[in-house]
């Protein structure tokens, strides 16, 4: 029996509070950020995927297993599959009318998600934080923020391995009065700035928060600026990955370029 993933513990708590918006929400926010294997009806041919159809009383679903070993329990026997993010998975299902049978008789989260909840989840991810300027007058500790959101972060930040070293979660004072929070990260790699900021903005959305609730920057280490962040902001480390032989990337290995379904 494999041990119990992130989705199991997000179904399991959705299931506990069936009304409760907030834990839904999480659960699809798990369900984007995961790594799906998804059931083939043949070996993938470069960015050309088939996945296998069922059709049942529901609807048409595909077949995707957030472990390896749950898809080979649930097939009894060798078939080809694609890994790939679930929030890939949902942008390439969504409008088609074709749902997602998740971890089916292998799991706790055994489930049936409907095609409208992926659209829908498709729908959400696209949304795209704001750019704005302002100009800060001093960082000081945050505070009032609810634990959800906290929570929230450091969960997703840990997605973000290698994106950058460090972020830190502080209060602002703008030049004329205006206060809020800010989280800066430090030392992002080059390009990164988007998805750090991407993925603040759905730590926010999938907590049932405000997007203006938080803004988003970025410092270089040697900048003053992240000296002052350090000395009065709450630290989150992004985990770092460790050096891997690169090999040919699979598809849907690539968030800017998904496979392409048959």
């Amino acid at each position: 029996m494999t041990e119990a993933t992130a989705l199991d513990a997000a179904h399991s708590a959705m299931q506990a509070a069936p009304e409760d918006d907030s834990v839904r929400l999480r659960f699809f926010e798990r369900l984007a950020d995961s790594e799906l294997f998804l059931m083939l009806t043949e070996e993938a041919k470069d960015e050309n995927i088939s996945p296998e159809l069922f059709d049942v009383a529901d609807g048409r679903f595909v077949l995707a297993f957030d472990l390896e070993e749950r898809l080979a329990t649930f097939a009894g026997r060798p078939v080809p599959y694609v890994a790939l993010s679930g929030r890939l998975l949902s942008g390439m299902l969504a409008g088609q009318e074709i749902g997602l049978g998740l971890n089916l008789e292998t799991a706790p989260s055994s489930m049936l998600i409907p095609a409208e909840a992926l659209s829908w989840l498709s729908s959400t991810l696209q949304h795209a934080p704001q750019e704005v300027e302002q100009r800060l007058a001093e960082f000081h500790p945050p505070a009032g923020l609810p634990d959800v959101l906290l929570t929230a972060l450091d969960t997703k930040l840990a997605t973000a391995a290698g994106l950058a070293a460090t972020a830190f979660l502080v209060g602002t004072k703008t030049e004329d009065g205006g206060q809020g929070h800010l989280l800066g990260f430090v030392s992002a790699i080059e390009g990164a700035q988007p998805a750090l900021a991407r993925a603040v903005s759905e730590a926010l959305t999938f907590s049932g928060i405000e997007a203006g609730a938080l803004d988003v920057a970025f410092f270089e280490a040697e900048a003053p600026a992240a000296a002052a962040l350090a000395k009065v902001g709450l630290r989150f480390d992004l985990p770092q990955p460790q050096a891997t032989q690169i090999e040919r990337a699979a598809p849907g290995s690539d968030p800017g370029r998904p496979p392409i379904l048959r």
